[in-house]
């Protein structure tokens, strides 16, 4: 397929897959950077070579792949990688995005509980945004350690379960409530997830949000120790906020020896998310 006709193709594919999002005051540049995912990859990139090293040759697994811009943009860095996603529209949305460069790209269609592949096969597993939609997150981490040879690491994201601001509705202080009222809450403000046939699981009380330390125990179990990744941007300087307010304050904490405290005491009690790197032992 040429690339100008996969590419008209990919738009077509996406849409029907946005529309539950019409709400967000930024639908069009959202939709843009959807449709072009994979030009917006470069801080997950970055993520991956800060763990892995260097990606030219690195075998990934991008497990819960979405729609493949992760997963074409490592490709297209040199790395050898195997998209594995659940939605099969998904599916042949990466694998369209992957045409567009003319890259020939393995996508498989599974559930992250039982992955199709032989043990000890990648150096890295990058798995963003997928934990808290899985059936079984015991089981997920069962696969990605079985699937990594001895030393290989996985990227993980985890949803805070005491996040202020939700990830998913944008809405704030839903996670402090009963999820019943959470959720009533959540179709008041219209932000349902419906105008899409999603086959994961989306609603707020389906999903599986963690404490940082409860999902540092739940990893422990499957033989991983643990790397929080914005700790470690923390105390070598890289951590940088937009707001003048928040750096001053961070600088007046480092000058009081304060700074890490005040970062896990935000990371455990704010934050919206946890960027973690799960080395196996």
């Amino acid at each position: 397929m040429p690339a100008v006709a996969a590419s008209s193709d990919l738009e077509r594919a996406i849409d029907p897959w946005l529309t539950h999002m019409r709400w967000r005051r930024d639908f069009a540049r959202w939709r843009e950077r959807r449709i072009n995912q994979e030009a917006y990859q470069r801080e997950r990139l970055a993520r991956l070579e800060q763990i892995a090293g260097h990606l030219e040759g690195l075998r990934v697994l991008d497990l819960g792949a979405g729609m493949g811009g992760f997963a074409v943009a490592a490709a297209l860095r040199g790395a050898q990688v195997v998209a594995s996603e659940y939605n099969p529209a998904y599916c042949r949305i990466t694998t369209l995005r992957a045409t567009r460069h003319c890259l020939s790209l393995p996508v498989i269609n599974a559930a992250g509980e039982a992955l199709p592949l032989p043990d000890a096969t990648f150096d890295a597993v990058v798995c963003w945004d997928v934990i808290e939609h899985v059936q079984s997150p015991d089981q997920v981490l069962h696969e990605i350690a079985r699937v990594l040879r001895p030393g290989g690491v996985a990227l993980v994201t985890v949803i805070n379960r005491r996040a202020w601001i939700d990830p998913h509705y944008h809405m704030r202080g839903i996670n402090w409530l009963p999820r019943p009222w959470a959720e009533w809450l959540i179709a008041r403000r219209g932000r349902v997830k419906q105008g899409a046939a999603f086959r994961d699981m989306q609603r707020l009380s389906d999903m599986h949000y963690f404490t940082y330390h409860a999902f540092v125990a739940l990893a422990a179990r499957h033989g991983f120790s643990m790397r929080d990744l914005r700790e470690e941007d923390l105390l070598r300087g890289a951590l940088y906020s937009p707001k003048p307010a928040r750096r001053i304050a961070r600088a007046a904490l480092h000058r009081l020896g304060l700074e890490r405290a005040a970062y896990r005491l935000q990371r455990d009690w704010y934050a919206g998310m946890f960027e973690l790197g799960l080395v196996k032992q």
